[in-house]
């Protein structure tokens, strides 16, 4: 288990167990990091994560309080950091993802107009220098639905538009537990749509094929699946 995720499950046991209830204010971060023999940066990624889905409310200057919603809704909103990991069916859909999106991407480099093309780098630059995880997602979800419109099948496209939201959660999940991962996220972006600006279909499908890999390899070492099926 990832440092982070040790964190995450300690912070969420003391919640479920009684011990933090919402409206309780989290012992200091030294204080805690000595009681859940945690380091000050995994506990820290942990609250991060925590208070991004709700669960946490990190108040400036004040401290950071486990939010006052009713325990039913407390533990909906804790399922969205762990429901994939005990659900591998999101490995499913990233292979589809991983089979169907290059093929899309090829198609559009071929058949995207200029403006169209062009309107990708444009929205990859509405990103703000240090973009949090959840605006960067959203980038994301809108980047692959241009592609799949642009291969010109509608079919195709709304086939990837159904598969690719339910692979959201684990993106934002990566977004918030691996260091860099929205960075490269928007590298990778910005080298498929120079594949495709320079209309060539198969160094864009290429490009797309990493892409979706890198998340599809990130997931499988979350769950912890042993070996690493994917194939680029």
């Amino acid at each position: 288990m990832a440092l982070t995720d040790e964190a995450i499950e300690k912070i969420r046991g003391m919640i479920t167990s009684g011990e933090l209830r919402p409206g309780d204010r989290l012992p200091s971060e030294a204080e805690l990091g000595a009681q859940l023999g945690l380091s000050r940066s995994s506990l820290r990624e942990a609250v991060k994560a925590l208070s991004m889905i709700n669960v946490l409310d990190v108040r400036r200057g004040d401290g950071t309080y486990v939010t006052s919603l009713d325990p039913g809704l407390l533990m909906d909103a804790m399922s969205f950091a762990v429901d994939f990991q005990h659900d591998k069916s999101v490995l499913h859909f990233l292979e589809v993802r991983r089979i169907l999106e290059p093929a899309a991407t090829a198609l559009a480099a071929a058949a995207m107009s200029d403006d169209d093309i062009a309107g990708l780098d444009g929205l990859l630059d509405e990103l703000p220098p240090e973009p949090g995880v959840e605006e960067a997602v959203d980038n994301d979800l809108e980047f692959h639905r241009r592609i799949a419109r642009g291969s010109g099948n509608p079919v195709l496209a709304s086939v990837i538009d159904s598969v690719s939201g339910r692979t959201q959660r684990a993106r934002i999940w990566r977004g918030i537990t691996q260091a860099g991962a929205v960075r490269q996220t928007l590298d990778e972006h910005r080298a498929i749509v120079a594949a495709m600006a320079d209309r060539s279909p198969h160094v864009a499908q290429a490009c797309s094929v990493v892409h979706i890999a890198g998340v599809e390899r990130w997931l499988r070492q979350a769950l912890g699946s042993g070996t690493d099926e994917t194939t680029v």
